[in-house]
């Protein structure tokens, strides 16, 4: 990983600026409906209380927009905070300010605190200088362990990491080198499979795998524009016109480099994607010009299901149907359970394929679903990420 992480300093005694991600679903009374981001974040928390520091936590929770809406208060995670530590993680009422400073001031080793949404102010997402150094004096030490937002440089994420002492916590330590040791130093053979909808989406994705992996398995909304590249038929299917050429390119370099790209040869078809009409099985060069595709079809999934099975290291980023939808989940829940019956090292790439993954209740059968959508794409992409790159090096 290159990162100091925070088994590499004392914090007995002293007072420690966590950046969780404790940006969790709630239902219309706020009450948390997934609360795995919480869980991931207790390692971390623990090590750091069990050390003797004085821990205060930060997160931002949905999109306030800079403005202080309760209706995005973290109250519902400083509760079941408090539950899952078995001690009071009191909510403090801001992120900055004298109030907070002096309740930071008089926290003793082994308290835990919990700062207010920092996205309640607009300058936490302009990564405002001054306000990431009135977040940095509230402590000694900062420790990254918010993945999801590490491809951010917001003030709580880059901006703190700049002016104190800045390590990588637990979460964040284990997103990196799970992922990192498939990019680098897969087993082989090391198989990927993309969907989701849109091919722009994944461009970089797509390039710096085909460099990396054995077979690329392409599903989903962007299948279309690789089988419209192709000359086929894709009816009202989700299609990029403008990167018909990108597609070809791709398939070209995929053949060049030894690299078995596959694409969906069945396909189910429907008049409209909600799932209220009626839905069919065709051939892919047999889309009729009025339907579109709404998942992959059986010999499509058998055909995935076969590579996965062959596969040592294998890489998910993306549902291969509108897997939202009962009737056209069938696709994306088959390469679930291809996934949770292999012997390989699994990894779900955060965003709609973990979402998919939790939904369907194979979460526990993977090596690791990553808490990060937008940061595991990025990683996968080969880029930096602003929220570990201002991490002190090893």
């Amino acid at each position: 990983m290159g990162k100091k992480t925070v088994r590499d300093i004392d914090v007995k005694g002293k007072r420690v600026l966590v950046r969780a991600d404790f940006n969790v679903p709630q239902d219309p009374s706020g009450a948390i409906t997934d609360d795995r981001r919480i869980l991931e974040a207790l390692p971390t928390i623990k090590y750091l209380l069990e050390h003797g520091a004085c821990v205060i936590l930060a997160s931002h929770l949905g999109r306030p927009n800079g403005e202080r809406n309760l209706k995005f208060t973290l109250k519902p995670v400083a509760d079941r905070l408090s539950g899952l530590l078995g001690a009071e993680v009191r909510l403090l009422p801001d992120c900055v300010g004298p109030e907070v400073e002096e309740a930071a001031r008089a926290l003793k080793p082994g308290d835990a605190v919990l700062l207010e949404n920092v996205r309640f102010h607009k300058e936490e997402e302009a990564n405002d200088p001054a306000f990431a150094k009135q977040l940095a004096s509230l402590a000694d030490y900062f420790v990254m362990d918010a993945f999801g937002t590490a491809h951010r440089a917001h003030a709580s994420t880059e901006g703190v990491a700049r002016i104190i002492p800045a390590v990588a916590g637990l979460l964040v330590e284990k997103e990196l080198k799970i992922m990192g040791n498939a990019l680098s130093n897969p087993e082989r053979p090391f198989v990927a499979i993309l969907g989701g909808a849109k091919v722009k989406d994944k461009l970089g994705v797509v390039q710096n795998l085909l460099k990396k992996v054995d077979a690329l398995l392409i599903g989903g909304g962007m299948s279309y524009t690789f089988l419209k590249a192709l000359g086929y038929e894709v009816g009202k299917s989700l299609l990029d016109s403008e990167r018909l050429d990108y597609c070809r390119k791709i398939m070209k370099d995929a053949e060049s480099m030894g690299v078995r790209l596959m694409l969906p040869v069945d396909v189910v078809v429907s008049s409209d994607f909600s799932g209220s009409q009626p839905s069919r099985v065709v051939d892919v060069d047999s889309i009729p010009a009025d339907e579109e595709g709404v998942d992959i079809g059986p010999k499509t999934r058998k055909a995935f299901a076969e590579v996965i099975k062959g596969a040592k290291t294998v890489v998910w980023n993306g549902p291969v149907g509108v897997f939202e939808v009962p009737k056209f989940s069938e696709g994306t829940l088959s390469i679930a359970m291809a996934l949770a019956d292999s012997d390989a090292v699994t990894i779900i790439g955060g965003g709609d394929s973990a979402a998919a993954v939790e939904q369907l209740g194979f979460a526990d059968k993977v090596t690791h679903v990553s808490t990060g959508g937008g940061a595991s794409l990025e990683f996968l992409e080969g880029k930096l990420l602003p929220g570990v790159e201002a991490l002190l090096d090893d």
